[in-house]
């Protein structure tokens, strides 16, 4: 007999097992995803063709209490999250239900294809659902220290830990004026990866999943998520179209001042998204770099285009435009081509 202490995957098994009154024998359990974190999801089959979805998430890399407390409160809101079916949070496993297997991204086409704009359109109608059924008093604030932190992964990692590069000019000035434009916004309830990838789809239904890093913060910053993800990157006009109707949505429902005209929201909108932009570029330089993680490097270029459209709604910051169409594209191209 092996003394090898058990993997996570056979506790996880035992787990499931003592839950449904199972002989380990009888568990049927495939991986169903993973995501840039340690955790991993697991699809249990029972006996009789009922499915659950199982987390594995070790307590010693993620907690996993603010995804259970989150999706409590969310599912007390009437909004559409997992159910959670079974917790043990010592171990770092939960059982929820099981939402399919197709993430939002899979019901795209190109950026203009009818199908996609319509579920952009039903994703943004989930987020005034957010916005107004949750309140955020309980999260975490999205404050100036940490709107700072995420933008300092762009110079910390980014250019420094993969390309080599120092701070560029125009550069603090940038950032000030980036966190104070999130700080100027209404607080709502924010997932903060309001990305296609963590909307399920059941039919003409989305869900929400991965919400354990929700924050109370800017009003803009789930719709930019969605509006300059992972997957499109709409043209200007299609850009403002969709924040304008935003805009109009939430001075309605009493979220957003009626003296925040279409112009200064835009402009909120586009310093929102020029922050994740340049958060998401050190964060996939990081996950690459410092934890081993694949296939986030060849997303970069697409998150410079979010980034050069979102600038170029922006007055000013003449020098850091410069050096990021001058000296920066050139030098993430040619890093790129090297890695391939």
């Amino acid at each position: 007999m092996s003394d090898a202490a058990p993997s996570r995957l056979e506790l996880l098994s035992q787990w499931a097992a003592e839950r449904h009154g199972l002989t380990t024998g009888e568990i049927d359990l495939h991986l169903a995803a993973g995501d840039a974190s340690f955790r991993r999801y697991y699809r249990l089959s029972l006996p009789g063709g009922a499915t659950r979805m199982l987390m594995d998430a070790p307590p010693e890399q993620e907690d996993s209490r603010p995804f259970v407390t989150i999706a409590r409160r969310w599912a007390a809101a009437g909004l559409p999250v997992p159910t959670l079916h079974g917790i043990d949070l010592s171990r770092g496993f939960l059982e929820l239900d099981d939402l399919g297997d197709t993430p939002l991204q899979a019901c795209f086409g190109n950026e203009i294809d009818a199908a996609t704009l319509i579920w952009h359109e039903h994703a943004m109608a989930l987020i005034h659902e957010l916005q107004n059924r949750a309140g955020s008093d309980a999260l975490p604030p999205f404050d100036g220290d940490l709107l700072g932190r995420e933008l300092d992964l762009f110079p910390e990692w980014c250019l420094g830990e993969w390309l080599g590069m120092k701070t560029p000019p125009g550069w603090e000035a940038l950032r000030e004026a980036l966190i104070a434009s999130a700080l100027d916004q209404p607080v709502v309830t924010v997932h903060r990866d309001y990305d296609a990838m963590n909307l399920m789809v059941q039919g003409d239904a989305l869900h929400l999943i991965d919400f354990q890093d929700a924050v109370a913060g800017p009003l803009s910053y789930d719709m930019v998520s969605l509006l300059r993800g992972r997957y499109c990157r709409f043209d200007a006009s299609r850009f403002a179209n969709w924040v304008e109707a935003f805009r109009q949505r939430a001075v309605a429902d009493g979220r957003l001042p009626a003296g925040v005209d279409a112009a200064i929201f835009l402009e909120q909108a586009q310093a929102m998204a020029a922050q994740r932009s340049l958060k998401v570029l050190g964060i996939f330089c990081r996950l690459t770099l410092r934890d081993a993680k694949t296939g986030y490097l060849e997303r970069l270029p697409h998150f410079l285009g979010h980034l050069d459209d979102s600038l170029a709604g922006l007055e000013g910051h003449a020098a850091f435009k410069a050096w990021l169409v001058e000296t920066f594209r050139p030098a993430l191209m040619a890093r790129l081509e090297g890695t391939t």
